[in-house]
Order: structure tokens, then C-alpha cells, then sequence
């Protein structure tokens, strides 16, 4: 085994250009790797590690205590299929007034709850103590140091109630939004409870649907307010992260494939060159496996430096695209990447790397020591030998007829080549796919070009405005430049059924003229009607022309779905300003969206309603969108890399086509072609793969746009409008052609100048 190794290290001394690349091509396709593993072992396992360990119910499950008994709810716990329930417990709804206190204003979901154990749910207290008195709360909030102000905070109800947070707790399922002792529930009179339930089965949608319609059988319809799975809130705080993984998995593999060939090639060509050295090693007694080992120990070598500086690196961009991906939830499910991923990039890539060695190192096997010694390192005569003569009839330039006629003479290698190409123009047309989608997107996010500024009506604790809705709005409308205005009324609200609020924003004015992206239905056009985005109805199972029972304090409306916009908030509905009046006739505007003509000078105009009404507070609004500058950022980093991967493995390829040509190169240098020459003829030879690579990796990158955009589109529960998908423009289709060629040009341009300068002496001395 130690000569196995002498020689492998040997090789590796010898070949260090070679070897140094293979590392880096694998470092840059372990990056992607590590990431994708990454997101897709945040994307559940986190989740269900917590879930796992809390007991969490598999359906929260909230009745109508006027038409179903507490005596009745607990006898369902023993129902068929019920594996362990809790409850009944209490459960109301308070308004948070605004006061500018710890907690923000709003309805706030109230369990009452005897302790935070129990056979399901055990919720993790992790700060203060439980609610034990009257007077007392517990806040249900993440692991997250940043919360720890809010023990011993004070909370005013608009209801007339007083609390003092005693604690902070975390749910991973979500079944309230705090938590207070069984006596004060009971003083609250609360008009719903909770049941918590766990099933026997309960892996899939159609289980739990099954599970609950089992255990509310025979229960009042009416009585039956809603339920809540833990697939939701599983898929709620996974679809972030699976946004990601399609176009973080479609360039790990194609950096992986790109990988492959270019090992591949590495020792195909290194059993050519090394021929002679491989008939000398077996007439010294080495064993066909022990030769055939060192070329797969040459290449897993620098293959292992790769992929351990890969590692590395992706676990470090991982865990900033994680911190990103899962702002503000990751503590609450125990965020990290977990150590099998690791293992999997460190073992799975190295071994990807020698099964890609098998077959090229596996001819140094099957070749004989007399054969060996015997033959040269050049190609056998007469490949290519007919493309050449074609060529040479023809008016080409002799150096690029030449350079047009040598990727024939090593068909095999200019096919891996070839394909290397391909894959680098699929992973350049991906990411300017991925680009213009994701600028559509965000400009539709932000409403860029449409609203240019968001002026604030001033809260408590800040300047109060002196004017009225109606003034404000006339104020705003009289100043030069203003195109159009719309109030906006951001107010939770409760939607019977649900743990969790939800946000609706009321709008008056010029509310078309906001740009928002109808998927299906139509905008909101008068009383009683609202748009939801597509996550909130796939969240919640709603189709256009489902109706919702709106709940703001003790007053309740009725409202008709009548349009799915593309927007990626689960918890918000847009509605009309009637339906905002039927709920709070004395309801005012948040803030208000302002559009600009062009050339007017948003800070000006900022500044100018801030000095007629000092109670306003203007900002010019975002033009950029966070997760659109995520994805655009992770795809340039990741078409570097796959470029960088692709030229690398042109750049091999004149590495070794040159090395093997010497003598060639050397007799056509003494017969009169220059150095320029000599350029010319490399750089052409690999144009043409170039040019082919391009005709053939641009169909496969726009395919693969459509793919990752509609699989990006489906994990965070967005509709796919057409403007996402057709980006494509005659003008950057023909540019992206380009890019074969240059991947091909950029590798094949620094060997040919080598080879340009080698003399006629060097070339000429015996091997």
C-alpha cells in the first residue's frame, strides 16, 4: 500500500496544475452542495426535532362552548385514533391597546392553561416563571435574548384588563399567542375553547383530515369554529427555505456533473500521457489494481483538499443564507445545520469523484506492460486526419483550419469538454433567468415605479396629526407631482378557528393604481369583498369565492374572497375600506402610499408634508426586496463558480491536448508558424466547442429556468403569473450564446500562450 502511495504523491508533484484545479473545481461544487444540503436539513428537521420533543398536537382544534359542552370535548380525547389529547381549555380573545408597550396593539389569542407540561404541547418556558394569579401572563415568543425585556412588562386590553407578563414561552406549533392561569380564563368568561389533539396516524394532509373528521363526528356543526394542523405550521416555517433549495439544488448539480467530467478527463488524460510510465511501473511488479489505484489516489487527494475547504466554506454561507432564510424563527425551532450534512458532503463527494475515476483509470488496468513501453503519448494516426484534410481545402486562415480540426484528433476528451461547456452556458442562462425573474418579482413586491413614498400617521407616543383622514388625504393630493394617493388601515384582525392573527389591510383611494398582481379573480372593488395572496389561500386550503368571517373586538363582518394576488404573506388579506367601517365605523388610516411623477423629488416632497402636518412621518419607500436580493446574490456567487468550473476544465483540456502535441507544435514552429500563430490555432480549436456548447446549453438553461421558478414558485406558495416565467428577450438570448465561447476562450487563452512560447528545442527533446 505505501508504494500505491509513493507513486500517487508522485503523480501529484508531477501534475500540480492538474491537481490544483480539480481542487478547486470540487471546492466550488462542494460549496453548492453543502448549501442545498443545508437548507433542505433546516427546511424540516428542525421542525420536527422540536415538534418531536414537545409533544406537539397534530390538529389544535377550537369549539363554540354555547353548543359544545366541556364534558363533551373531553370525552372525544378517547375516541378511536387518539393517541393522547389536552384540554379543553379556555381560550379568548383580548385587544392590546396601543399604548407603545412591549406587546403590540391588537387582538391577542389567550389560552387558559394550569402549566406549560402536560401529554401534549409541552411548551418550553424558557424565561420567568408560569402564570399562577389573576393579573399574571405568559407570552408565547422564541428563544431569543432579544424578548428577555418583556418579563415583568405591564399589558393594557382595550377589554379593561390589566397583565403582567411573568414569563416567556415557546410553542412550536403555535396554539396561542400567551398563556394566563384557569382562573382568570374562567373570570374572562371566554366563549371558545381549545382541545389539543395527537393521532396515531398522522404523516400526511389526508390522515390528519381523516383523524379530525373522526374526532368531531357526531359534534354540532356549528360548534366546530376551526381547526389547525401541524403540517401547516410546518410548512409555514419551512417555505422559506424550500423557496431556496430549487435553484441552490439545480446549480449544485450542475456543478457536481461539471465535477465529474472534469475528473473524468483528468485521468483519461493523464493514463495517456503516462502510458510509458504506467508499462514501467507493471514491468516493475506493480499489480494492474495497484496501478489503477494510484490514478484514483492521484485525483482523490487534491479531490479531498477540495471538498474539505468546501465544506468549510458552504457551512459558512449556509448559516448566513439560513440567518436570512429564517429571520426571527430560527431560535424557536433550534436552527442549525446538523453534523450529518457535513458528513455527507466529506464522504459523497470524494466518492462521486473516484466512481467519476473508474472508468479512465480502469484502461491503465486492462493495458499491457509491452504496449505501454512501446507506445507514445500523441494520438493514434489517422484521428482527425479526414476533418483536416476537409479543412484544408478551404479559404480558412491555416492556423484556425488547424485549431478547427484538433478537437476531432481526442474525440472522447472534446466530448467531456464539450459537455462542461454545455452545463457552464445552462448555469449562466439559469442565473439571468433567475436574475429577471426576481427583479420582476421585487419590483412587484415593492411597487417600484407605482409608490415612491409611505407617510406614516404619527402613534402613540409620537406628534399626533391635527388633521382628519379626509384632510390628510386632501393635503397629500394637493402637493405638486402627486400622481395618485391610497389610505392604508393596518389592523389585525381574527379569523374565528385560528391561534394565530391576521393581518388586513383596509384600503381607500387610488388602490388599483398600487400595482398589485392579480393571480386569479379579480382586485377588490367594493363592500364586502377581499384579495388574499396565494400563500394565505394555500395555507389555509381557500379557493376564489370562499367566504371569511372577519373579527375585530366583539364586532364580526362577512366577506367574499374574490381575488388571489401574487404575494408571498401568509397572514394578510386586502380589503375595501367598507368592510373596515362595518367593523370599527370610527377606523382611521396607518399610513398612506403616495405615487410620484416622473422626476419628482421624493425627499422634497418628504419633507414639505412633514412641514405642513408634523404628526406625519413620510419615508421613501424600499426599492429593493430582500429575499429578490438573496436569490440574485446566491446565483451570481453560484455562476462564478459553475463559470469558474467550466473554464477550468477548458483550461485542463489545452493543458493537455498541448502537452501531448509537442513535437507537433515544435515542427509546425520550425516550418514557420509564429507565436501568434500558434494562439490562434489553440484559442480556435476550443471556440468551436465554445460556439457548440453555447447552441446547446441555452435551451437547457432556459428549461431549467422554468423548472426552478415554477418548483421556487410552488414552495412558497406563490401563484405563477406570466411575467415570471416569459423573461426571455431575442437580445439577451443572443448575448448568452456568446457565453460559450467565452468560457471556451478565457480557459484555452493562458495554455495557449504557453504553448506559443515553447521552443522548438524543448518540444524536440526526448521524453
Amino acid at each position: 500500500m505505501s508504494a500505491v502511495w509513493g507513486i500517487a504523491l508522485a503523480a501529484v508533484r508531477r501534475r500540480r496544475l492538474q491537481s490544483a484545479i480539480l481542487a478547486v473545481v470540487v471546492l466550488c461544487s462542494t460549496v453548492a452542495i453543502v448549501v442545498a444540503l443545508g437548507l433542505l436539513e433546516a427546511s424540516s428537521g428542525p421542525f420536527d426535532r422540536t415538534f418531536a420533543a414537545q409533544r406537539g398536537p397534530h390538529v389544535v382544534a377550537t369549539f363554540d362552548r354555547a353548543a359544545v359542552s366541556d364534558a363533551l370535548l373531553a370525552e372525544t380525547a378517547r375516541r378511536p385514533g387518539v393517541e393522547a389529547a389536552a384540554g379543553p381549555y379556555g381560550q379568548s380573545v383580548v385587544t392590546v391597546a396601543d399604548t407603545r408597550q412591549s406587546l403590540p396593539p391588537g387582538p391577542l389569542t389567550v389560552v387558559g392553561r394550569p402549566g406549560p407540561g402536560g401529554p401534549v404541547d409541552r411548551v418550553e418556558l424558557w424565561a420567568g416563571r408560569w402564570a399562577e394569579r389573576p393579573g399574571e401572563i405568559v407570552v408565547n415568543r422564541p428563544v431569543d435574548p432579544v424578548f428577555g425585556d418583556l418579563v415583568g412588562a405591564a399589558v393594557q386590553t382595550v377589554e379593561g384588563l390589566r397583565f403582567t407578563v411573568v414569563g416567556l414561552a415557546s410553542s412550536v406549533t403555535r396554539t396561542a399567542e400567551a398563556w394566563v392561569a384557569p382562573a382568570q380564563m374562567e373570570a374572562m368568561k371566554p366563549a371558545s375553547a381549545q382541545m389539543l389533539y395527537r393521532f396515531v396516524a398522522a404523516e400526511t394532509a389526508a390522515e390528519v383530515r381523516a383523524a379530525t373528521a373522526a374526532v368531531t363526528a357526531g359534534l354540532p356543526p356549528s360548534g366546530v369554529l376551526g381547526t389547525q394542523s401541524y403540517l401547516t405550521v410546518k410548512r409555514d416555517v419551512s417555505r422559506a427555505a424550500e423557496a431556496y433549495l430549487p435553484f441552490l439544488a439545480g446549480f449544485g448539480l450542475l456543478g457536481l456533473l461539471v465535477a465529474v467530467l472534469i475528473v473524468a478527463n483528468v485521468i483519461s488524460g493523464a493514463v495517456v500521457a503516462g502510458q510509458r510510465q504506467i508499462g514501467v511501473l507493471k514491468s516493475l511488479g506493480f499489480t494492474p489494481d495497484q496501478v489503477m489505484a494510484g490514478f484514483l489516489m492521484m485525483v482523490l487527494l487534491p479531490a479531498f483538499a477540495g471538498c474539505l475547504a468546501g465544506t468549510v466554506l458552504g457551512a459558512l454561507v449556509s448559516q448566513k443564507l439560513l440567518d436570512l432564510v429564517f429571520a426571527g424563527i430560527g431560535a424557536a425551532i433550534g436552527l442549525g445545520i446538523g453534523w450529518p450534512v457535513y458528513v455527507a458532503a466529506l464522504l459523497g463527494v470524494p466518492a462521486v469523484v473516484v466512481l467519476a475515476a473508474l472508468v479512465p483509470a480502469s484502461r491503465a488496468h486492462r493495458l499491457p506492460a509491452a504496449e505501454t513501453i512501446r507506445a507514445g503519448s500523441a494520438p493514434r494516426p489517422g484521428r482527425g486526419q479526414a476533418v483536416q484534410r476537409l479543412l484544408s481545402g478551404s479559404r480558412l486562415p491555416r492556423p484556425v483550419s488547424l485549431g478547427l480540426g484538433l478537437p476531432f484528433a481526442r474525440p472522447g476528451r472534446s466530448a467531456m469538454t464539450l459537455a462542461a461547456i454545455v452545463l457552464g452556458v445552462a448555469a449562466v442562462t439559469l442565473a439571468t433567468g433567475l436574475f429577471q425573474t426576481m427583479t420582476a418579482y421585487g419590483d412587484t413586491a415593492q411597487r417600484v415605479g407605482r409608490v415612491h413614498s409611505i407617510v406614516h400617521v404619527g402613534r402613540p407616543g409620537q406628534v399626533r396629526p391635527t388633521l382628519d383622514d379626509a384632510a390628510i388625504e386632501a393635503l397629500l393630493r394637493s402637493r405638486p407631482g402627486v400622481r395618485h394617493v391610497t389610505a392604508n388601515a393596518w389592523i389585525d384582525v381574527q379569523l374565528p378557528g385560528l391561534t394565530s392573527r391576521s393581518m388586513a389591510q383596509f384600503l381607500r383611494g387610488d388602490a388599483a393604481s398600487r400595482g398589485d398582481v392579480v393571480v386569479a379573480g379579480r382586485y377588490v372593488a367594493g363592500p364586502g369583498e377581499v384579495a388574499a395572496p396565494s400563500a394565505f389561500m394555500r395555507r389555509f386550503g381557500l379557493r376564489v369565492g370562499d367566504r371569511l368571517t372577519l373579527a375585530l373586538g366583539g364586532a364580526r363582518t362577512q366577506a367574499t374572497i374574490v381575488g388571489e394576488v401574487m404575494d408571498a404573506a401568509d397572514d394578510l388579506i386586502i380589503a375595501s375600506w367598507s368592510t373596515l367601517t362595518a367593523l370599527d365605523p370610527a377606523g382611521r388610516a396607518t399610513q398612506y402610499e403616495v405615487g410620484l411623477a416622473p422626476g419628482t423629488d421624493v425627499e422634497r416632497f418628504n419633507a414639505a408634508v412633514k412641514a405642513a402636518e408634523p404628526g406625519l412621518y413620510p419615508r421613501a419607500k424600499s426599492q429593493a426586496d430582500q429575499h429578490s436580493v438573496a436569490v440574485i446574490g446566491a446565483a451570481a456567487l453560484f455562476t462564478v463558480l459553475l463559470g469558474t468550473v467550466a473554464t477550468l476544465g477548458v483550461f485542463n483540456t489545452v493543458v493537455l491536448t498541448t502537452r501531448e502535441r509537442r513535437r507537433d507544435l515544435a515542427m509546425l514552429k520550425s516550418i514557420g508558424m509564429t507565436p501568434r500563430q500558434v494562439t490562434l490555432m489553440t484559442v480556435t480549436s476550443m471556440a468551436l466547442l465554445g460556439v457548440v456548447g453555447g447552441l446547446a446549453g441555452l435551451p437547457i438553461g432556459v428549461a431549467s429556468h422554468r423548472v426552478v421558478v415554477l418548483a421556487m414558485l410552488d414552495a412558497a406558495g406563490l401563484g405563477a403569473p406570466a411575467m415570471l416565467l416569459d423573461v426571455w428577450r431575442v437580445a439577451a438570448l443572443a448575448a448568452l450564446l456568446v457565453a460559450g465561447v467565452a468560457i471556451a476562450v478565457l480557459g484555452a487563452f493562458l495554455p495557449a500562450r504557453r504553448a506559443a512560447r515553447l521552443t522548438i528545442a524543448g518540444a524536440l527533446r526526448t521524453e
